[in-house]
């Protein structure tokens, strides 16, 4: 369980990174993985998920997931929505009873809150979602709430470190289009490809907002094995799936 020193500064949210430890599930999920699109056995991933409902004092229902894409839809929370997922990459509510919950194996899992208007929120940050506008579209739909930017915490959780996020010269070339001076978030290796910095690139995107108010939980994801579950290392490993991590934020 990780936390940022930030949101730890408000006593009306309560937050935490799970790492994926202190849970049932067993094998390559071991053990707190709350994947419920993963392939592991559904009862052991309930009870994750009762796991943490416990931690956050709310029925299993009030944890909001996301059926998330790699988009860049934003949805308003309101309701419990009777534990359907909800399709989008980010959320945002100003609901108490509501834990809005982001599931990752290398992406980033983003929580902000605004704490004048208390609004909360959670970012599903891939590479896609990030190139594609996922931040900038939180940042609008935030401001639609009638919250500030200015007023914005946000923390930045585990991920893949850039050492062991390799990519291909398409995956260069593809951001080289889309992102202006993306190459400096790109080294080239030995291998005549490239590594890749997620964290780096998805701090840009706050900072380009004059955003003030950032902290980053530095734990790689591919090489803490023990912390947390990673989809590149289950692909290097030769697995057929992975665990989630889950990371949630809740007004109290």
């Amino acid at each position: 369980m990780f936390y940022s020193d930030n949101l730890k500064k408000n006593s009306d949210i309560q937050h935490c990174f799970f790492s994926r430890k202190n849970g049932i599930s067993t094998d390559i999920y071991k053990s707190l993985n709350c994947g419920i699109g993963s392939r592991d056995d559904k009862k052991n991933v309930n009870k994750n998920l009762d796991i943490v409902s416990n931690i956050f004092k709310i029925e299993k229902k009030n944890l909001i997931l996301m059926n998330q894409t790699h988009g860049n839809k934003v949805k308003i929370i309101e309701t419990n929505n009777n534990f359907n997922r909800v399709n989008c990459d980010a959320m945002l509510t100003k609901k108490n009873s509501l834990a809005l919950c982001v599931l990752t194996a290398d992406c980033i899992p983003i929580l902000i809150y605004e704490k004048y208007n208390k609004i909360i929120g959670c970012i599903h940050a891939g590479w896609k979602g990030a190139l594609n506008e996922i931040i900038e579209n939180t940042l609008e739909k935030l401001k639609e709430m009638g919250g500030n930017q200015k007023n914005l915490i946000v923390s930045i959780g585990p991920c893949i470190s850039k050492e062991n996020y390799e990519v291909k010269n398409d995956f260069y070339l593809e951001f080289s289009k889309k992102s202006k001076n993306s190459e400096q978030f790109f080294s080239k290796n030995n291998k005549n490809t490239f590594n890749f910095d997620l964290r780096a690139f998805v701090n840009s995107k706050f900072k380009n907002f004059n955003i003030q108010k950032i902290d980053n939980i530095l734990i790689d994801s591919f090489s803490n094995e023990n912390e947390y579950f990673s989809f590149r290392r289950a692909s290097k490993l030769g697995q057929q799936d992975y665990g989630r991590c889950i990371s949630v934020i809740k007004k109290i």
